[in-house]
C-alpha cells in the first residue's frame, strides 16, 4: 500500500500537502530509535498487558510490523546499549559487563566506556548527511572521551549513568546530572524525566524539520527508582502490589509521551518520511514490578524473559502495518537498517568494522523468505546462550548445560539436553567458535553478580519470586 508521501508525489498534490511535508517527501527519511528501560514483555497492550492501557504504543504495532521474537544482545543494560549502537556483539571490544567499572588487570578507568575504536549509529548516520541527536540515558561511560558528543551525536539532552530521579534532586552528581552536550540543565527545570526527554526530542525535531534526522530516544522508564506523578499513582490506587502500581503509572507516562511524539511528527508532515524503532533495552528488572508473561526469567539472565524484548519497526508505505513477524530478529540490526534506509551504498554499508546486524528491510518486506539470523549468541561473563533455529543452549558456570526447543517450549520449561546430546554438543560447538573471536571483557561486575548469574540458571529456579533472590 503507497504511503501517503508516495501517493501525494506520484499524483503531483505535493504543493497540497502539511507545512514542511512536500520537502519532507524528496529527501531521505528521518530516523527516530525509541529505547525503554527495563520493561516487561507482557507490560504493554500489544504485547497482552491488561491492567496498564498503551494506546499509542497499541496505534504504533498497528501501523508498522511487530517482530514477536526481537532480541537483545543482552539482559542488562549497559552492554545492551552497546550492541545496538554499533551494531556489533558487545564482547568483540570488551563491552560486556554492565558497569562501566572496576577494570581487569591491563587496563584503566580511561578504558570504561565505549571503545572509541567503534563506530557508532550516530558517527555512521552523520555521513549520510543527517543531523544526530541523543536524549535520555547514555550509560556508555563517563569520561569526556566517552561522551555522546565525542561518539557522533551532534546533540545531547540526557545523563550519563544508567538511572537517575525523574524529578528535581538538588544533590546530583556529574553523572547523574541532566545535561547538553555544553553545559548542566539546572535541576529546578526539570519536570519529570520521561516528559523533559520527549519535550528535548520534539524541539530537535522542530528545529530540523526541513532535513534528515536521526534521533537516539533512549527513556529511563521504567528503570527504578520507581517515581510517576501523583495524579496518575492514584489511578492505579487499587492495584496491589504499590511497585507494580507506580509501575503502570510510569509506563502510562511512556505512552503517552511517545504518543506525543508522534504527534509531533504528523504534524509536522514527517511522519510518512519516519522510520521509527520501538525497543526495550532487555527483559522486566526484578525490583520493578515489570511482567515478562509466559517468557521465563528477567533481567539478567538468559531465559528468553532476560534476552526477547518488545520490538517495533514502522515507516508507513515501506513496512508493512499491522503485521507481526516471527522469526528472530536483533538490535544488531537497527544500525544497518538505518543506514540501508539512508541510502547507503553497499561501499558504505561495509565501511569500518564488520556489523553482526543485518538490513531488515528486505525481510519485513516479504522480499526476502528465510530468516535474517539462523544464530544468535550472548555471553556475560559466566554465563552464555546460543540460538540456532529454534534450538537454545545456556551454559553458565558449572551448572548443567540446558536445551530447549523454543518452536515448542516457549516457556523453557523442559531441559532436552540429555534427549538430544548431539544437538548439546552442535550449538555448544558453535558458542565456541564465536567465543575464538571475542576479546576478554575490559571490566567485571563482582563475584555477587556473577555468582548470581549462575543460580539464576537453574531448572529449579522456575518462578519470578525465585528468580528476583537473585538479581
Amino acid at each position: 500500500m503507497l504511503s501517503r508521501r508516495q501517493a501525494l508525489k506520484m499524483m503531483g498534490l505535493a504543493a497540497f500537502a502539511p507545512a514542511g511535508f512536500a520537502a519532507a517527501s524528496e529527501r531521505k527519511p528521518n530516523v527516530i530509535v525509541v529505547l525503554s528501560d527495563d520493561a516487561g514483555y507482557a507490560d504493554f497492550g500489544f504485547t497482552g498487558c491488561e491492567d496498564t492501557p498503551t494506546p499509542n504504543l497499541d496505534a504504533l504495532s498497528r501501523q508498522g510490523t511487530t517482530c514477536r521474537q526481537g532480541y537483545v544482545t543482552a539482559s542488562v543494560c549497559g552492554p545492551s546499549r552497546a550492541g545496538l549502537i554499533t551494531g556489533r556483539y558487545q564482547q568483540r571490544f570488551g563491552h560486556e559487563c554492565n558497569g562501566p567499572n572496576s577494570p581487569v588487570e591491563g587496563y584503566s578507568m580511561d578504558d570504561m566506556g565505549l571503545d572509541p575504536s567503534e563506530k557508532t549509529i550516530g558517527a555512521r548516520m552523520q555521513t549520510q548527511g543527517y543531523k544526530t541527536f541523543a536524549a535520555g540515558k547514555w550509560h556508555l561511560g563517563y569520561q569526556e572521551q566517552f561522551h555522546p558528543c565525542k561518539r557522533g551525536f551532534d546533540e545531547f539532552y540526557g545523563f550519563l549513568s544508567g538511572a537517575r530521579h525523574y524529578f528535581t534532586n538538588k544533590d546530583v552528581d556529574e553523572t547523574h546530572a541532566l545535561r547538553t552536550c555544553d553545559e548542566k540543565i539546572d535541576e529546578d527545570k526539570i519536570r519529570y524525566m520521561t516528559t523533559d526527554l520527549t519535550d528535548a526530542s520534539m524541539k530537535f525535531i522542530e528545529n530540523n524539520k526541513d532535513r534528515p534526522f536521526f534521533i537516539y530516544l533512549c527513556y529511563n522508564a521504567v528503570h527504578t527508582p520507581m517515581e510517576a506523578p501523583d495524579h496518575l499513582i492514584d489511578k492505579y490506587r487499587k492495584i496491589d502490589p504499590r511497585r507494580r502500581r507506580i509501575h503502570n503509572a510510569m509506563t502510562e507516562s511512556l505512552d503517552t509521551n511517545v504518543g506525543r511524539l508522534q504527534d509531533k511528527l504528523n504534524k509536522l508532515g514527517l511522519d510518512d518520511n519516519t522510520l521509527l524503532f520501538f525497543v526495550n533495552d532487555n527483559g522486566g528488572a526484578t525490583n520493578n514490578g515489570s511482567r515478562n508473561g509466559k517468557l521465563r526469567g528477567m533481567k539478567g539472565s538468559k531465559w528468553e524473559g532476560g534476552i526477547r524484548v518488545p520490538f517495533i519497526v514502522k515507516w508507513p508505505g515501506e513496512i508493512p502495518a499491522g503485521k507481526d513477524y516471527n522469526y528472530p530478529v536483533s538490535t544488531l540490526d537497527i544500525m544497518p537498517t538505518s543506514l540501508a534506509a539512508a541510502g547507503a551504498d553497499k561501499k558504505q554499508m561495509n565501511s569500518g568494522k564488520p556489523l553482526d546486524g543485518v538490513n531488515l528491510l528486505p525481510y519485513l518486506q516479504g522480499k526476502n523468505k528465510s530468516r535474517p539470523h539462523n544464530i544468535l549468541f550472548w555471553r556475560r561473563a559466566v554465563a552464555g546462550a546460543v540460538r540456532k533455529g529454534d534450538w537454545k543452549l545456556i551454559k553458565a558456570g558449572d551448572n548443567p548445560l540446558l536445551l530447549f526447543n523454543l518452536a515448542e517450549d516457549e516457556s523453557e520449561t523442559a531441559n532436552l539436553a540429555k534427549k538430544h546430546p548431539d544437538k548439546v554438543k552442535e550449538l555448544l560447538q558453535e558458542y565456541e567458535n564465536w567465543e575464538k573471536q571475542l576479546k576478554e571483557p575490559k571490566w567485571r561486575e563482582g563475584k555477587k553478580w556473577e555468582r548470581n548469574q549462575i543460580l539464576k540458571h537453574r531448572m529449579e529456579v522456575d518462578t519470578r519470586a525465585e528468580e528476583r533472590k537473585y538479581p
